[in-house]
């Protein structure tokens, strides 16, 4: 199926007392482009004093998922093409899309069915009713291309249970949805077939019933949760003041599952690992979410004005796919003692809010 330039890329609607937005580019996994984030905050600007819209609901068209995440492919074009100030407009406009959703003054309610990761998160985490299936896979893998969680990720790292957001922001591995409500990136687990039933109870609810009520009579029970079995072990690991030293006490565990984080941390670039690290810690002691997504974009504008290995990333796993990135540094031990300061501390030309 190729992808029509009529068909719009948000289908934006209301349904009885529902305002749907659903990402409509099922053929890329509906992942987000500036156009995308432009009709999202336009409507969830309308909708804003709209009496007849009391609940709005954000989904993904397609079996696939909700939203793969940005389109890598063109931040990859625009930095090497030199139009830095498009990457750094389409961050803010995006950041700032993150921003409303966590404070709108109705409630959004989203559904991550199927795959969630990197931008999707940043729309479906930050919601005030955050649902989850039994086909949901969230993650944000922004360290597989050598770059760092973003969209108000290290918010959500931050608040996990332990060392998990360390070791889901430095991995970028994929979460269950039965996961995602434990560590706090979901609220509830729904069976993908009752999805349309509930979508039809908000619209047509019978006030004065919340969408929170609402969604409490579709939500079940998921399979528990495999990662409190791996907490001991991940909480030692990750709690390490430097990626090396996560390394060393991963290798020092006896299980095979530390011994293939090693692994993974291994193979990944250095910088970005060093970076992560920093942001979720950083963002763990920060009062909300838009400081947050102020440090993170601090970073990602270092990352695009500053350091190859984003690019080098894109390249390699996207462009050319050699899957033969050539970081710098090329190694961990390589790493400065402070790795994430600078990015930390790097000023952009414009501010983010």
């Amino acid at each position: 199926m190729t992808e029509s330039s009529a068909a719009p890329r948000v289908l934006v609607r209301t349904e009885g007392a529902l305002g749907r937005l659903t990402l409509n580019r099922p053929e890329a996994i509906n992942a987000l482009d500036p156009d995308m984030i432009r009709l999202l905050t336009l409507a969830l600007e309308d909708w804003r004093h709209d009496t007849d819209v009391q609940i709005v609901v954000i989904d993904g068209a397609g079996e696939r998922g909700m939203c793969a995440g940005g389109d890598v492919r063109g931040l990859h074009a625009q930095i090497v093409g030199g139009r830095t100030e498009e990457t750094a407009e389409f961050f803010r406009a995006e950041y700032a899309l993150n921003a409303m959703i966590a404070e709108y003054p109705k409630p959004i309610v989203s559904i991550a069915d199927g795959i969630t990761m990197g931008g999707g998160v940043g729309l479906s985490g930050h919601a005030a009713i955050r649902i989850v299936t039994e086909r949901s896979k969230l993650a944000m893998p922004e360290t597989r291309i050598g770059f760092t969680p973003d969209v108000g990720g290290t918010w959500l790292l931050g608040r996990t249970p332990g060392r998990f957001g360390e070791y889901f922001g430095l991995t970028g591995s994929t979460m269950s949805g039965a996961d995602a409500v434990l560590l706090g990136f979901a609220d509830h687990f729904v069976p993908s077939d009752r999805l349309d039933a509930l979508r039809e109870a908000l619209a047509y609810r019978a006030d004065p019933t919340g969408p929170a009520e609402i969604v409490l009579l579709f939500d079940e029970t998921p399979e528990p949760s495999a990662l409190p079995a791996s907490r001991e072990w991940i909480d030692r690991a990750f709690s390490a003041d430097t990626i090396a030293e996560v390394v060393s006490r991963l290798r020092a565990e006896e299980g095979a599952d530390a011994a293939t984080t090693a692994d993974l941390i291994e193979s990944l670039a250095p910088t970005g690992l060093a970076v992560t690290l920093d942001a979720v810690r950083e963002a763990r002691r920060l009062p909300n979410l838009r400081a947050a997504l102020e440090g993170e974009y601090r970073r990602v504008m270092w990352f695009v004005t500053r350091h190859p290995d984003l690019v080098e990333g894109i390249r390699a796993q996207l462009i050319d796919k050699d899957r033969n990135p050539q970081w710098n540094p090329a190694t961990i031990a390589e790493l400065p003692s402070d790795a994430g300061a600078e990015a930390r501390d790097f000023v952009p030309e414009r501010s983010l809010f």
